[in-house]
């Protein structure tokens, strides 16, 4: 999957975490994660990054993709609790400038 906005590739590779364990997993067996890739949450609210490697940045998703919220989580912290959160975005860290709130996000196989 790619991650567009506005017509705009933003992730060129985007893994799919859509049952509890892939999503309970997440990207904890990885050591970092480049600027073309990502995971997406697949109904999800809220996420930790307990045993982390690495920092990333959490995009917040409504149920229609918009972007409600980004912050950028190091090893051990909890993301934040954000209203009508029902997707999660992972990046590597500095990748969600491209990103702003409000914008809607389009995923493209």
């Amino acid at each position: 999957m790619k991650v567009f906005i506005d017509n705009k590739l933003i992730v060129g590779e985007v893994m799919i975490a859509d049952t509890f364990l892939s999503r309970f997993v997440g990207l904890l067996n990885r050591n970092f994660i480049n600027g073309d890739e990502g995971l997406f949450l697949k109904k999800c609210s809220s996420i930790h990054c307990f045993f982390m490697k690495f920092s990333i940045d959490a995009v917040y998703l409504s149920k229609d993709m918009q972007v409600l919220y980004k912050e950028t989580l190091k090893p051990w912290e909890i993301g934040k609790i954000v209203k009508n959160t029902k997707h999660i975005l992972e990046l590597k860290e500095g990748k969600s400038s491209e990103v702003n709130v409000g914008d809607y996000i389009d995923l493209i196989d």
